[in-house]
Order: structure tokens, then sequence, then C-alpha cells
């Protein structure tokens, strides 16, 4: 696990989760090159950790991330099984081979925002813009309602 990193309220926190080092490498990039303070999951622990710790912005995974197989990663089950209202601050996208990009049926076997097929990672930081603000153009108005109902409820 990193050290200590402090997040203010006007950070844009990014958690991504790979084995595969280059892709970790172009995924940091681009999204440091979209203004997000990244951090990086070592373990499927270290990850299930800083999701529930944080209120990240964007969560890109790789679909085998700690495993061989998707059905072997841990964190994407864990994620799955939790309540949306856990999981509805961030834009989580998963990476994969299979998967063909932005496939809303995919995307929604697999509980996240997006899918992407790594054979465009080297597109990553506009599919990661467009998930981000596709899924913000999506829940505007929930969060719109969310935001009055918690400051009328103070």
């Amino acid at each position: 696990m990193e050290g200590f990193d402090f997040i203010s309220t006007a950070d844009k926190p990014a958690l991504l989760a790979f084995s595969t080092p280059e892709w970790l490498d172009t995924a940091k990039t681009a999204l440091a090159e979209l203004g997000y303070k990244v951090h990086t999951a070592a373990t499927h622990s270290d990850f299930l950790t800083r999701f529930t710790q944080v209120h990240y912005n964007v969560v890109v995974m790789e679909e085998r991330f700690g495993a061989l197989t998707m059905e072997e990663n841990v964190a994407l089950k864990e994620l799955q099984k939790m309540p949306v209202n856990q999981r509805r601050h961030s834009t989580i996208i998963l990476l994969g081979d299979t998967f063909q990009t932005f496939s809303p049926t995919e995307a929604f076997k697999n509980s996240v925002h997006a899918v992407i097929n790594t054979s465009e990672m080297f597109l990553l930081k506009q599919l990661v813009e467009k998930a981000a603000a596709d899924n913000d153009l999506f829940l505007h108005s929930f969060r719109e309602v969310q935001n009055r109902v918690y400051t009328t409820a103070k």
C-alpha cells in the first residue's frame, strides 16, 4: 500500500487496479493528463480498503487484476456485490481482451459503467473522459436531488 496521500475537495481522485505493468503505466499517464490524482492498488485487499475509504471519481480495473481469470478477480467480485449506493460515486471502467469497447450489455453484466477492450489502450485517455462524462450526465439529476435532500436534512 502506498503512503498516506491527502485528498482535498479540489482533487479528482482515481484508483487503478492492474496486474499488467505496461497497462498500468498507460493508465497512470492518461489519468494524470486528465487531471486526476492517481492511486494504485497492489492487492485485492488494498483495492477494497482504498475504495471504501475514498470516493474515487474514476476506477479503472483490469479484468484479471491479481488473478489468472476474471472469475478469480476478488476485488471485482466484491465490488459487484456492493450495494449500488456504495459504488455510485465512481465511474467504474473494466478493461479486458474479450470486451467490445462501450458495450452496454457487457458493462451491465459486469456491474460497471463501461468496458474497454485492451486493444484500445492507446485511446484510454479519450475513452475514460467519455465514460466519466457519460456517467456524470446519466447521474446528474440523481446527484442533484441527493444533494438537496442532504442539505435540507442538516
